[in-house]
């Protein structure tokens, strides 16, 4: 499977779910790391919603995020981003048919 197939497939997975995360005027604290983290961990797939009050936009935030946390930015949209665990990114992107 292709990135762009595995993208495709986890924004699909994604739609089902609702923001889990979110990233106020305080910005990125080490504890919206480890809750990251721990989410990335335990569900694997995760949204994060930046709200319009941040310091950052959503895509510095996600990028923050994903080096930080050993993450992948599946999807920026708006103030939300999608994101998942690099063991499940790397298991759909060299999935065969």
């Amino acid at each position: 499977m292709t990135e762009r197939e595995a993208r495709k497939e986890l924004m699909r997975r994604a739609l089902e779910i609702s923001p889990t995360v979110h990233v106020g005027k305080d910005g990125l604290k080490d504890s919206v790391f480890e809750e990251v983290s721990a989410q990335l961990k335990k569900n694997r797939l995760i949204k994060i919603r930046v709200l319009a009050n941040a310091e950052d936009d959503a895509a510095g935030t996600a990028e923050e995020l994903a080096s930080r946390t050993n993450g992948v930015v599946v999807d920026v949209r708006g103030g939300v981003v999608v994101m998942t665990d690099s063991r499940t990114w790397r298991s759909l992107c060299e999935k065969k048919f």
